[in-house]
């Protein structure tokens, strides 16, 4: 991608395409065989199209899940730098909201990803403004969320075409007619000293019921503070969301349905995250093989609903690159997490205070061009 901060001069005019492939070993604790899923898949091949023409900017990723039967546009953005501190982009592009690119550092995202606010991806217009070194800010506004992409409805797993999305929405179910819709985001982050940012973000927007012409107003804050200390990275992020919505009948919900890949689930409308995660990078020659970084990511969920089991994920692992060639290695643990469990999409709804730890080890291995 092209950095966001810089005109392009005429004579740079051009375009590279790109892309990646990547697959998928694993063992589920979950399993209800008892013997553990075992299985190697094809997770993902994407093709990217990234350069500029004429001064204006263009970068676009689309993605094909296997495993899904399913694919969709990732982003899809026109960007044009009016100075030197002022950016603006057009189209589908990163919400800026919390530690950016990513609040983790494994495979498996922290948990806000889960409820749409990490690497969350929508349609609308944008600016970043860098004023100095240190301060970065950054408004948008979002018309709605990104389009859907195709399903195949032959996946026994998938449910919903409207779900067909790289970026977890708000999406239409039986009884409650929603979507996403007029989102406003502004971030902002100053480096307090050479190793150390602080940020705060916000968003506000409407969960729209359809079949009540009517929209509920939603919310989401955010503090994050992340520090790089030589080969050291620390990343620690507080989010609290409200997603007010009612259903066809007029009634609050406790529960929205969230959508990605093709599947539907229940998350507690209100929540606090408490989010943490820590890397360290370890040159290494071994081959083909230059770094290994290790870490480890937590979330803590605490649902507002005094009725409701709280969530957890805690995921150390080890990120082995190795040229274009990058290979996760994690083992992912959670307590009622929607994904790390034998009732797919139960978790971070209502949960269960019996819930056990359950745990996947996976390996993503990943060539990208």
């Amino acid at each position: 991608m092209l950095a966001p901060a810089t005109a392009k001069a005429a004579e740079d005019d051009g375009f590279n395409i790109g892309g990646a492939v990547r697959y998928n070993i694993y063992s589920a604790s979950y399993a209800k065989n008892g013997a553990g899923d075992e299985q190697f898949t094809w997770d993902t091949w994407r093709l990217n199209v990234d350069g500029t023409s004429g001064g204006i900017d263009l970068s676009f990723e689309y993605r094909f899940y296997p495993s899904f039967d399913t694919h969709f546009i990732h982003h899809g953005y026109m960007g044009y730098a009016f100075s030197d501190d002022l950016y603006g982009k057009l189209g589908v592009f990163q919400k800026p909201f919390g530690i950016t690119t990513y609040a983790s550092h494994s495979w498996w995202f922290q948990t806000p990803y889960y409820v749409g606010l990490e690497d969350d991806y929508d349609m609308g217009v944008g600016l970043e403004y860098t004023p100095t070194d240190d301060l970065e800010m950054q408004l948008a506004y979002y018309r709605q969320a990104e389009p859907r992409g195709a399903l195949d409805n032959g996946n026994a797993f998938a449910v919903s075409d409207e779900a067909a999305r790289y970026s977890y929405d708000i999406v239409p179910v039986d009884g409650a007619d929603l979507k996403e819709l007029n989102t406003a985001n502004a971030r902002i982050a100053y480096q307090l000293t050479d190793c150390w940012e602080i940020g705060a973000s916000g968003q506000i927007g409407q969960i729209y019921n359809s079949a009540l012409d009517d929209a509920e107003t939603a919310y989401a804050v955010a503090a994050h503070l992340e520090g790089n200390m030589g080969n050291l990275n620390v990343k620690t992020e507080y989010v609290h969301y409200d997603y007010e919505a009612r259903d066809n009948a007029g009634n609050k919900m406790d529960l929205v349905p969230m959508g990605a890949y093709g599947l539907v689930y229940d998350v507690a409308a209100e929540a606090d995250m408490y989010v943490a995660g820590i890397a360290y990078d370890v040159p290494v020659e071994f081959g083909p093989i230059t770094s290994l970084q290790f870490y480890v990511d937590y979330t803590y969920t605490d649902k507002k609903n005094d009725a409701f089991a709280d969530t957890q994920q805690l995921v150390p692992g080890v990120l082995v690159t190795a040229g274009p060639v990058y290979t996760y290695i994690d083992v992912a643990m959670g307590k009622n997490h929607p994904w790390l469990t034998d009732s797919f999409g139960a978790g971070l709804d209502e949960g269960d205070d019996d819930a056990d730890w359950e745990t996947r080890f996976n390996v993503n291995i990943g060539y990208y061009f």
